[in-house]
């Protein structure tokens, strides 16, 4: 109940948006609606997506913490959170999981899976994204595995009561507590959700 509660209130003291597959399909230029955080998930459902969820781990790897990120390529609120997440990837292990909501996000999602280093490429991607250049230009030919693992993600997303991104899951570092949050954050934010 604690971790729904902080959930809550940072959801509430901050004015955030996330973007969802329906607004991408209905109206891409459309602004993204404000962050909904769902209904607080289970221990069995963080484990789920510990053993299910396919992305690319960041961070520190050795970090008993591991934060999952569930996040769309071609999403601005989601490069704001990447961005609030690099200074503390130094106390924290970041998985970040792709999911797709368009024909352009997927070979980008792919791409980003199996890049050799992820933090150079999502730094990479997330400034053009942001800088209104589209992000990273990747093959089109995505493996039958990678498109498998990107829907898996989509499935843990809508498992987790949530339909936008960035979805965020963690267990608080000092409770260990189960804390989700939905759209974007500052550093300061970020850090206080996940108890560093």
């Amino acid at each position: 109940m604690k971790s729904l509660l902080l959930s809550l209130s940072l959801a509430g003291a901050l004015s955030l948006a996330a973007c969802s597959k329906q607004q991408e399909a209905a109206t891409p230029a459309a602004s993204p609606a404000p962050a909904v955080a769902p209904a607080a998930p289970s221990a069995s459902i963080y484990d789920t997506v510990a053993n299910t969820g396919k992305g690319f781990t960041v961070g520190a790897m050795m970090s008993a913490q591991t934060v999952y990120v569930i996040f769309e390529p071609t999403c601005p609120h989601c490069g704001k959170l990447w961005q609030a997440s690099l200074p503390l990837q130094s106390k924290v292990k970041f998985v970040w999981l792709p999911v797709s909501f368009s024909a352009k996000s997927l070979p980008q999602a792919a791409a980003l899976m199996t890049a050799p280093n992820p933090v150079e490429t999502m730094s990479a991607h997330e400034a053009s994204l942001l800088s209104g250049k589209g992000g990273l230009i990747a093959p089109d030919n995505v493996s039958a595995e990678l498109r498998q693992a990107i829907k898996t993600n989509g499935q843990l997303l809508t498992a987790l009561g949530a339909d936008s991104v960035p979805f965020l899951l963690a267990k608080h570092r000092q409770t260990g507590q189960i804390v989700t949050f939905n759209g974007a954050m500052e550093t300061a934010q970020l850090a206080q959700l996940l108890g560093i």
